[in-house]
């Protein structure tokens, strides 16, 4: 809801809730009788209108909005109408505009978000990635698998959508700001119960990190789980995921050369992500067991990643990782969500 007289300041708040993608109620005054005031998620009282609303019943989601810098006054009226913030325009656009948004989607808890990254070439990242997104999936939990390795192959191919219908990185390059998560998931191929937000065949190997940022915020305000698969390396598209990640996962073969390799890399991604664990891949070098390879890195453990026997036969390269309810891969991935739930509602 818009309470305001002012015709060019009702003007920049109309443009700034149709950037949001909200439609809103335009008043002049304060609603006589209950309704509008007390059940609009958010009200935008225009400085002018500030007296006329003194006497309203209090309430959270009101913001304050003036033009004048220098107008000490403002803090006071907002404090008489029991303002939660003050906003000053043009300064305080895309704040406005985020949390015009956020309510037009109605955001509650953000997505648990999850990245993979591999130890080492062939560690087997992708698959653990793509077995734990089909696995949310499977639970009825609204998910989204982010390919952030360009040089990768694409995602959609593992998942065997290669051909599906939906946009692909490249077509997210030029975003900036925010991006509405609502359109985010249309827009993305569904597979397997699961949008997907993978790479095209194109020439494009980079996306710039205010896009990957803008992306990223989007998916996570939808809920539910994000997968990332993440390249070994960290640029700062890169470090733009790892900033909102919630857990990573460093999958591990357990051999010498691959836990030396992987040492280098969760150097690299401890300086952004905090929470960083391993996830061990058999066989064992002699002397290796998973415990010990956690050991070495200084890692917490997740445990051993099983081996998925349908993805071996010589008809299962068309078959997602995880697909098997009752495989062994499957079950590990169920396990680790329910894990990771518990302790992020729990934190």
């Amino acid at each position: 809801m818009i309470v305001t007289e002012d015709t060019e300041l009702l003007d920049d708040l109309l443009r700034l809730c149709a950037a949001a993608g909200a439609t809103p109620e335009v008043r002049h005054s304060l609603p006589r009788g209950r309704g509008g005031w007390e059940s609009a998620p958010l009200v935008l009282v225009g400085d002018d209108a500030a007296r006329r609303v003194r006497g309203a019943a209090r309430r959270r989601g009101v913001v304050l909005v003036g033009r004048d810098q220098d107008d000490s006054g403002v803090w006071r009226r907002a404090v008489e109408i029991g303002a939660d913030h003050v906003l000053v325009l043009p300064d305080g656009e895309q704040w406005l505009v985020d949390r015009i948004a956020d309510v037009a989607e109605g955001v509650g808890r953000p997505a648990l978000t999850v990245g993979v990254i591999g130890g080492r070439g062939g560690a087997g990242a992708s698959t653990l990635a793509c077995a734990l997104a089909v696995t949310s999936a499977r639970e009825g939990l609204r998910t989204l698998l982010v390919d952030a390795d360009p040089l990768g192959g694409g995602l959609d191919v593992l998942l065997g959508g290669e051909t599906a219908q939906g946009l692909r990185w490249p077509a997210f390059a030029a975003s900036r700001g925010r991006v509405g998560g609502g359109a985010l998931e249309e827009s993305l191929p569904e597979l397997h119960a699961l949008r997907v937000l993978s790479w095209d065949r194109g020439d494009r190997v980079a996306v710039p990190p205010q896009a990957v940022r803008a992306v990223l915020a989007a998916a996570r305000r939808r809920g539910g789980t994000v997968v990332v698969d993440l390249p070994r390396r960290v640029d700062d598209g890169v470090a733009e995921v790892l900033a909102q990640l919630d857990v990573g996962l460093l999958v591990v073969p357990a051999e010498l050369r691959a836990v030396a390799a992987a040492g280098q890399v969760a150097s690299a991604v401890g300086m952004v992500l905090k929470d960083l664990r391993v996830a061990v891949r058999g066989p064992y070098a002699p002397g290796l067991d998973d415990r010990e390879v956690a050991r070495l890195l200084g890692l917490p453990l997740v445990g051993e990643v099983p081996v998925e026997p349908a993805l071996l036969r010589p008809d299962g390269g068309r078959t997602p990782p995880g697909a098997s309810a009752r495989g062994p891969l499957a079950r590990f991935c169920k396990e680790f969500w329910e894990r990771a739930s518990a302790e992020v509602g729990s934190g």
